[in-house]
């Protein structure tokens, strides 16, 4: 995520409690441990510790008292019921992505961007017996990475790519050779080509996804419908009519957005 400016009184104490905030909520239900997420937040175990217990005294993170696992807290649920009415469009996209996972038989998925990142909305299995589970709901992936992500970052303009790749110098480190800034590029400009982002097994080898971005009533991508498989069922037969399957749900979604948007 690009961080706040550091001349702002505050900012970093700030960003660095939201940065857990958001490790927090990415791990579920199953919680994270303090040792893991000073590691994630990049962060020593007593700075991440202080933190949390700032966060838990305001109800925004929650410590399992078995497991000591930190979850997240009762005033998360309720700033999300009231942002929910303005951002959340699951109730929107519920039967296109099932529509998606029934005529594709592939896992299909809503993610929503927030910043650098895409956050996955909602998951709907499909019916062929083998399945990928790379994403699930709450799972973050930085743009570019996922195909959901790469989607999204295709479509914003040039400058905005540009800037994305000088901010994130750290995929490689983190995700492989394959996601350097020329890779990247090589990609964003196949995505515009096509109209839907290809994951060769990026993340997961063998896993294979396609990706397709839904755009808001200003026409900016906010949202990507996915779908997830086993590489054998992404084959150069079977691509073109997934694309085009994904491509006309992303196209329904973003008139039904649009449209509920205007009224």
């Amino acid at each position: 995520m690009e961080r706040p400016a550091a001349s702002v009184p505050g900012t970093q104490a700030i960003a660095r409690a939201a940065h857990l905030l958001r490790l927090v909520s990415a791990a579920g239900t199953t919680g994270k441990g303090v040792r893991e997420l000073a590691v994630d937040a990049g962060l020593t175990r007593t700075t991440t510790h202080r933190l949390l217990s700032a966060l838990r005294a305001e109800g925004l993170v929650d410590q399992d008292e078995r497991s000591a696992r930190w979850l997240a807290g009762p005033e998360l649920f309720l700033m999300g019921a009231a942002a929910a009415p303005r951002y959340d469009v699951t109730h929107l996209a519920g039967d296109i992505v099932r529509s998606l996972a029934v005529k594709t038989e592939e896992s299909a998925f809503l993610s929503v961007r927030r910043g650098d990142e895409t956050v996955c909305l909602v998951r709907e299995e499909g019916s062929f017996p083998i399945r990928s589970f790379v994403l699930s709901e709450g799972v973050r992936f930085p743009l570019g990475v996922a195909s959901a992500g790469l989607a999204i970052l295709s479509f914003l303009p040039q400058e905005d790519v540009d800037a994305y790749l000088v901010r994130h110098p750290e995929l490689v480190a983190r995700w492989g050779e394959a996601h350097d800034a020329a890779s990247l590029t090589r990609r964003v400009a196949d995505t515009r080509d096509r109209g839907y982002a290809v994951n060769p097994g990026l993340i997961v080898p063998g896993s294979w996804g396609l990706g397709a971005a839904v755009f808001d009533h200003a026409g900016r991508p906010a949202w990507a419908l996915s779908l997830t498989g086993v590489e054998f069922r992404f084959g150069a037969d079977r691509l073109p009519e997934l694309g085009r399957l994904l491509l006309a749900h992303a196209h329904q979604l973003t008139t039904r957005v649009q449209s509920a948007r205007r009224m």
